[in-house]
C-alpha cells in the first residue's frame, strides 16, 4: 500500500475525544483524524515523533490523518485500522491463483483461484475475505485484526474488550464445523515484538476463545507489517504464538 505522498513527521502531543490528535509540526499545532477506535495502549505517548498523511480532498473537515507513532523502543507503530485490510487485500490479489510461483508464508493462499472480500455469512455478519477454489464447495475464510499493542516484546490483541472480536472467533469455529477452513490474521503494525499472545488481562474471554479456535484448527497468523513513510506492506514474518 503506497501513500499518495510521503508522510510528514511531527511530534504527537495528545489524543482526545477518541478521533482527534494534536500534532506539533513546523512550529504550529495541527489537528489530525485518528482512525482507530481502540485504546492505543502502549502507543498513546505524548512527545513521541509521529507520521501523518495529508488529504487533497477539499471536502474533508480534517485534512490530516495520524498514521504512525514512534514507540519508546524507537519502532514505528501503525495506528490506522484501515491499513491492515488494504495490505492483506493487495497481498491476496497478488498471490491467489499463482500456485506455482508462490512459496513461503503466503503459499496456502496461492492454491485458491478467487478472492471474495466482505463475504456475507449471515444477515448480521460479513467476514473480511473468503477464498474460493474452482470446483470446490469449501471456502477459506479470513478475518483480519489490527495489532498495535506491544508489551515487553510481545505483540498483543486486543487493546480493549472486543465483543465483536469474540463473535468473529465463534463464527470462524462454526464455519469449520460446516466443512470450511478458517484463518485469523493478526497484522502486527510494529517491528519491536518477537512473539504474539492474546491480551488476557484486557479481554480474558477473547483469549479463551482464541485458544479454543486454535485447538479446533483455525489458523492463527500473526504477520508483521513493514512500515515506512512511503508505503506499508505485509511482510512474510510470522511471529511465534504464546497461547
Amino acid at each position: 500500500m503506497k501513500f499518495h505522498s510521503k508522510l510528514q513527521e511531527g511530534i504527537f502531543l495528545k489524543r482526545y475525544k477518541r478521533f482527534f490528535a494534536d500534532i506539533e509540526w513546523k512550529g504550529q499545532t495541527i489537528t489530525a483524524h485518528v482512525p482507530n477506535t481502540g485504546s492505543l495502549k502502549s502507543v498513546n505517548n505524548p512527545g513521541q515523533h509521529c507520521l501523518f498523511s495529508e488529504s487533497t480532498n477539499p471536502d474533508r473537515k480534517l485534512k490530516f490523518t495520524l498514521e504512525m507513532i514512534k514507540s519508546p523502543t524507537g519502532a514505528w507503530v501503525g495506528v490506522n485500522t484501515a491499513t491492515p485490510n488494504t495490505v492483506v487485500r493487495e497481498t491476496l490479489q497478488h498471490v491467489v491463483g499463482h500456485k506455482k510461483e508462490v512459496v513461503g508464508t503466503f503459499a496456502h493462499w496461492a492454491g485458491f483461484d478467487e478472492v471474495k472480500p466482505e463475504y456475507k455469512i449471515s444477515a448480521e455478519t460479513r467476514l473480511d475475505f473468503a477464498l474460493k477454489k474452482t470446483g470446490s464447495e469449501s471456502l477459506h475464510f479470513i478475518e483480519v485484526k489490527n495489532v498495535t499493542l506491544g508489551e515487553d516484546g510481545v505483540a498483543k490483541f486486543p487493546d480493549a474488550v472486543t465483543e465483536r472480536g469474540q463473535k468473529h472467533l465463534r463464527e470462524l469455529m462454526a464455519l469449520m464445523d460446516q466443512g470450511h477452513t478458517a484463518e485469523i490474521v493478526f497484522t502486527v503494525q510494529r517491528h519491536d515484538c518477537g512473539t504474539f499472545a492474546p491480551a488476557d488481562d484486557i479481554d480474558p474471554e477473547y483469549g479463551r476463545l482464541l485458544r479454543e479456535a486454535h485447538q479446533k484448527g483455525v489458523k492463527v497468523s500473526p504477520l508483521v507489517l513493514d512500515l515506512t513513510p512511503e508505503a506499508i506492506e505485509l511482510s512474510e514474518t510470522v511471529l511465534p504464538l504464546k497461547l
